[in-house]
């Protein structure tokens, strides 16, 4: 595994314990990922929340 597939398992593992203030902290302030990476961190994302997030990866 490398460096980067070991920084994004951290990372998806914050994401995953985090609440919903600090996911869209993670998800609007983390650098580098892959369209993949981003996907994925989505699909730990609680949809019906979805809003907040755009809101807050609009106003980046």
């Amino acid at each position: 595994m490398g460096t980067m597939e070991k920084v994004f398992e951290d990372i998806r593992e914050e994401f995953i314990n985090a609440s919903l203030d600090d996911k869209i902290k993670i998800y609007t302030t983390t650098q580098g990922l892959t369209v993949e990476q981003f996907k994925e961190l989505l699909s730990y994302y609680p949809i019906k929340h979805l809003d907040k997030l755009e809101h807050a990866v609009n106003n980046i």
